[in-house]
């Protein structure tokens, strides 16, 4: 069994509830310490947790009582706390992008490396039956041989609900690098990694007003592209289109459709553990909803996190650094492309994680997570 992996958190803005209240409380995890700028904040987290001792975000970096730094900060700040806890021979796992930009996420990747410390990063939603499904329903052939896909979000921008969404639209921010990992790791575990990408880009707006919170009404910059859409080249020879956009009000596409000679798969939204996962055959008159058959049921925020401790020598942890690596760059390469206006090749590539098993709620919460694997220090 062993003891508890010890895992400490910087930053505690939103996301930052649903992690503690999915690790709080399991058999082979404990929370030790939290961090954030906001030091009222760090302490009024920690007084609500038994146990937990709240620090400063240095101090957390370098604690003894820390095997994993779980960095929910801003993504600006995703490169410089994962160097700070690798520094200090911590593993980390992240909230998404792995980093602001690719050079900063290959740095990160090559710090890891060289420390010999493992590195996860979100989306962990594509670990829950929605988009594991999917995934087995395709490798099953079930739409028979994919030929290509479609990925769709369109919102009018996150400055609605989100009381301080001036990130979203600073750098590392926008539509792409916010939701689209959720989309393109989907896509890798559906199709397979992305070889070549083609982009074109937009920012038709130059502000946002905040609309709800104590700064409602207040404008804010835009200083990315609100609008990103293009072409992925999969290594398989199956291409997607994509489109992530900050700028429309709704859409009737699915968020994904795969494609395939004798089939189409509606897939649910990515950016969520669950939704049903619907086939229609060549030759059929009707949509059919498929049962779940596999990952983790009643998923929450933080099992990609549990399933990177639980992971040991006979698998990689699935939501991997090389995965998020690999999203990184395909983002980037799309900005680049619009940019620049011609169709960029990637360096990197990443190998889709093993399928996740149909997993109970009960038995990921507790028997998934009993034994720690070669993320544990």
């Amino acid at each position: 069994m062993g003891d508890p992996h010890r895992v400490g958190v910087v930053g505690l803005g939103v996301i930052s509830r649903a992690y503690l209240d999915t690790l709080v409380g399991r058999p082979a995890l404990r929370v030790t310490a939290v961090a954030d700028l906001d030091a009222a904040r760090s302490a009024a987290v920690a007084a609500e947790l038994p146990g937990v001792e709240a620090m400063s975000v240095e101090s957390l970096l370098s604690s003894p009582d820390v095997d994993t730094v779980l960095n929910l900060t801003v993504p600006a700040a995703h490169a410089e706390i994962a160097l700070g806890a690798i520094r200090h021979g911590k593993n980390v796992y992240g909230e998404k992008p792995l980093a602001a930009d690719f050079p900063a996420a290959l740095a990160v990747m090559a710090a890891a490396e060289r420390a010999a410390v493992g590195v996860g990063c979100a989306p962990d939603t594509v670990l829950g039956t929605g988009i594991q499904t999917a995934r087995a329903a395709v490798a099953a052939g079930s739409v028979g041989r994919p030929l290509f896909a479609s990925a769709v979000l369109v919102t009018p921008g996150h400055e609605r609900w989100h009381p301080d969404p001036d990130f979203y639209y600073a750098s590392g921010g926008g539509p792409l690098l916010d939701m689209g990992p959720y989309y393109l790791a989907s896509l890798v575990h559906l199709l397979g990694p992305v070889r070549a990408v083609i982009g074109a880009s937009s920012r038709l707006r130059a502000e946002r007003v905040i609309g709800s919170g104590p700064r409602a009404g207040e404008r804010i910059p835009v200083e990315v592209d609100s609008h990103v859409s293009g072409v992925l080249e999969h290594a398989s020879g199956a291409l997607t289109t994509i489109t992530t956009s900050f700028d429309g009000v709704t859409s009737t596409a699915a968020p994904i459709e795969v494609h395939g000679e004798t089939g189409t798969l509606a897939v649910p939204d990515p950016n969520h553990f669950d939704g049903a996962v619907r086939l229609f055959e060549l030759g059929g008159t009707e949509w059919r909803t498929l049962p779940p058959s596999a990952g983790y049921a009643e998923g929450t925020r933080g099992v990609g996190l549990l399933d990177f401790i639980a992971a040991d020598g006979r698998r990689a942890p699935r939501a991997s650094g090389e995965l998020a690596l690999h999203v990184m760059e395909t983002m980037s390469a799309l900005l680049r492309s619009s940019a620049e206006g011609r169709r960029i090749e990637l360096t990197t590539s990443a190998k889709p994680p093993a399928l996740v098993p149909l997993t109970a709620a009960e038995e990921w919460r507790g028997e998934e997570t009993a034994s720690a694997g070669p993320a544990a220090r």
